[in-house]
């Protein structure tokens, strides 16, 4: 049996497994390719950002521009909350005190319109560019 062959095979197995004719899985294919294309364009032109907007209940309390490191400590109530830093042109939250700790595990963001979110302290940090550019997806 040649591999053309076996090729063929699992294909027509796949197939009927799935209940798919041969034009719903070149669609399929076609979309998830789009989405990939797509995906990767995104990531690859973004823009990068030039300053890390720190909100706390919808108000800005911190503008970081991300050529600087820099640490800054979100407070609610006179006690830290969050702790935000900015190294090497990237920001990334160093400490939370909410119990999942999800917006300290989220890897560092550095393009425009990245953001790092922490629900339970209601901070949001927002990649932008200086001077109210447009980022890449709103463009």
């Amino acid at each position: 049996m040649s591999i053309d062959n076996a090729l063929c095979a699992v294909y027509t197995l796949i197939m009927k497994l799935l209940g798919i004719k041969k034009s719903d899985f070149i669609i399929i294919a076609a979309v998830l390719c789009a989405a990939a294309l797509a995906f990767l364009c995104l990531n690859l032109f973004a823009a990068g950002g030039s300053v890390a907007v720190v909100e706390q209940n919808g108000a800005v309390v911190a503008e970081l521009p991300l050529n600087e490191n820099a640490t800054f400590e979100v407070k609610n109530g006179g006690k830290v909350t969050n702790v935000v830093e900015v190294k090497n042109g990237e920001v990334s939250v160093t400490s939370a005190d909410c119990p999942d700790k999800i917006c300290q595990k989220h890897r560092p963001v550095s393009k425009s319109g990245e953001s790092i979110v922490c629900l339970p302290n209601r901070v949001v940090i927002t990649v932008s560019g200086s001077d109210g550019e447009v980022d890449g997806v709103a463009r």
